[in-house]
C-alpha cells in the first residue's frame, strides 16, 4: 500500500498501487485505485483492503475511516473477467468467503467508516456501501445489485443491503438489477447524504469531523454494541445494551463529559 496522498477523483497511473492510503488529522482514507476496471474487487484488491482494515483496527491514532475510489465509478462489484478464468466451485466459495470477511471487517472495525461514493456502486460495490457505517454520495451516483442481469442473484450483497433498507426496496433491487439514483437511495436509507459532486469531499470531511469531536472510547464501544444488539431479539437486545451502557458509564470520558455539561464547557476527552 502507499501513503501517497491522492484525491479520489484524480486519474491513476497504471503503475500505482491498487489501494492508496492517506492518513491525517485522525482520518484514514483508503482509496480503491483500479479506475480502468471501475474498481472491481479483484482477489488482489480484496486482499489489500483486508490488510489495511486489519492494520487500521489496531491503530488508536485513527478515529474515522473514509472508503473512497478513484475514477468514474466507486466500485462495479467483483472482477468478472478474473472469475471466469477459474470456473471452479471451490474457488468461488473461497472468493466469496474472502469478500464476506472483508465486509464483516468494516462493521467490526472500532472506528466508524464513511463511504465516499461517486459514479456507480453495483453488486459487491453496492454491498461495500451498505457494509460501511455511513455513506455520502454525489448527486449523479447510481446503486444497484446487477448480478441478476447476468443470471447471478446478488445473494451476498443482499445480506448487507437487507440490513440497511426495507425488504421490499431490497428485493426490488435484487430482482430487477435496476440502477437506483442517489436521491432514492437516500430515501431508502442506503446512504446518509446526497451532495453535488464538487461538494463531496467537504461533506465527507464535515461528517468525519463531527465524529472526531466525540469520545473515541464511546464511539468504539457504541459501534460494537450497535451491531451486536441487532443480531438479538428485542428483550435480549435491551439486556445486552443495558449491561454495556452501565460499563460505558464507568469510562473516564463519561465523567469528564458530564462535568463539562454541568459546567457548560467543552469536554476534554481523555481517550483520543
Amino acid at each position: 500500500m502507499s501513503g501517497k496522498t491522492q484525491t479520489a477523483g484524480s486519474a491513476a497511473f497504471a503503475n500505482e498501487p491498487i489501494l492508496l492510503r492517506h492518513q491525517a488529522g485522525g482520518i484514514c482514507t483508503l482509496t480503491l485505485n483500479r479506475p480502468a476496471q471501475y474498481n472491481a474487487l479483484s482477489e488482489a484488491l480484496l486482499a489489500e483492503v483486508q490488510l489495511a482494515l486489519d492494520d487500521v483496527a489496531a491503530d488508536t491514532s485513527i478515529g474515522v475511516v473514509v472508503l473512497a475510489a478513484n475514477g468514474k465509478a466507486f466500485c462495479a462489484g467483483h472482477d468478472l473477467k478474473e472469475m471466469r478464468r477459474r470456473p471452479d466451485k471451490a474457488y468461488y466459495e473461497a472468493l466469496f468467503e474472502t469478500c464476506s470477511r472483508m465486509m464483516l471487517s468494516l462493521t467490526r472495525l472500532p472506528q466508524p467508516v464513511i463511504a465516499r461514493v461517486q459514479g456507480v456502486a453495483t453488486a459487491a460495490g453496492c454491498q461495500l456501501v451498505a457494509s460501511c457505517d455511513m455513506a455520502v454520495a454525489a448527486q449523479d451516483t447510481g446503486f444497484g445489485t446487477s448480478g441478476i442481469n447476468t443470471g447471478l442473484f446478488c445473494m451476498t450483497p443482499g445480506v448487507a443491503l437487507s440490513r440497511k433498507v426495507g425488504r421490499k426496496d431490497a428485493l426490488e433491487m435484487l430482482f430487477t438489477g435496476e440502477i437506483v439514483p442517489a436521491e432514492r437511495a437516500l430515501a431508502m436509507g442506503l446512504i446518509n447524504r446526497v451532495v453535488p459532486a464538487a461538494a463531496l469531499d467537504d461533506a465527507v470531511n464535515e461528517l468525519a469531523q463531527k465524529i472526531l469531536s466525540k469520545s473515541r472510547a464511546a464511539i468504539a464501544a457504541g459501534k460494537r454494541v450497535f451491531y451486536r444488539q441487532m443480531e438479538l431479539g428485542l428483550s435480549d437486545a435491551y439486556d445486552f445494551a443495558a449491561q454495556e451502557m452501565a460499563c460505558n458509564m464507568m469510562f473516564e470520558d463519561v465523567g469528564e463529559g458530564i462535568d463539562a455539561f454541568i459546567a457548560k464547557r467543552k469536554p476534554v476527552w481523555r481517550h483520543r
